[in-house]
């Protein structure tokens, strides 16, 4: 299946809608990593630009947590490398609460 060809003015908009969703994304990992919103508000939320989030940077946001970490959490909850937020299960969900609970 190939790619449709888009005119000049599809490709801007394309791009300026995919820079201003990296941006939302962004400024919610940056939040989490500052405590303005926590992981238990992340996970409750479900728009598209935070169901895309990949799980693996989301761990990576939380303060204290690293990649070798994060990958030791992903391990232990049997999420697989590259897994979005809208792929993770129930289970999943609750067991990553369970391991990062909200800060008092």
């Amino acid at each position: 299946m190939s790619l449709p060809t888009l005119t000049p003015e599809q490709r801007s908009a394309a791009l300026l809608k995919a820079t201003a969703v990296r941006r939302e994304r962004a400024a919610i990992l940056e939040d989490l990593k500052h405590r303005r919103r926590s992981l238990a508000e992340v996970l409750d939320d479900t728009s598209e630009t935070v169901t895309r989030i990949k799980v693996r940077r989301l761990l990576e946001a939380i303060p204290g947590i690293g990649s070798v970490r994060a990958g030791q959490v992903m391990a232990e909850l049997a999420v697989p490398d590259g897994r979005r937020l809208q792929g993770l299960g129930p289970r999943q969900r609750e067991r990553l609460l369970e391991k990062f609970p909200p800060a008092a």
